[in-house]
């Protein structure tokens, strides 16, 4: 629930930094270049965005897991950061590994927006 939050939160901060729209491209463009076949709605609520995320996510671990590893490496999630999710619950990994992923993609768009 906690990270539920954190996830929140964040998008809250990106949507006021009008980065919004730019981390759903973003998004959009890493998993096209991860050859996994989903998009997501420029129209999409934040909470909305999350939540497909999350879906995504854990179909790609439970049933695409090399999809699921591309997609990470594609995204730059750092191997540490991996470590550090610590659960025995999948849905919490996945709530994890959702906000892990969402950040990452929020520090891309910021340092584009800034440089």
């Amino acid at each position: 629930m906690q990270q539920n939050l954190k996830v929140l939160e964040l998008l809250k901060k990106v949507t006021n930094e009008n980065l919004y729209q730019n981390l759903v491209i973003q998004l959009n463009k890493d998993f096209q270049l991860s050859n996994v076949n989903e998009r997501f709605d420029l129209l999409c609520e934040p909470n909305q965005l999350k939540n497909t995320l999350a879906t995504i996510l854990l179909k790609l671990i439970t049933k695409q897991y090399d999809d699921y590893l591309n997609l990470l490496y594609r995204i730059d999630i750092s191997e540490k950061e991996l470590l550090a999710v610590k659960s025995n619950n999948l849905e919490v990994t996945v709530e994890q590994i959702t906000y892990i992923i969402l950040k990452r993609e929020y520090q891309k768009v910021w340092f584009k927006n800034k440089f």
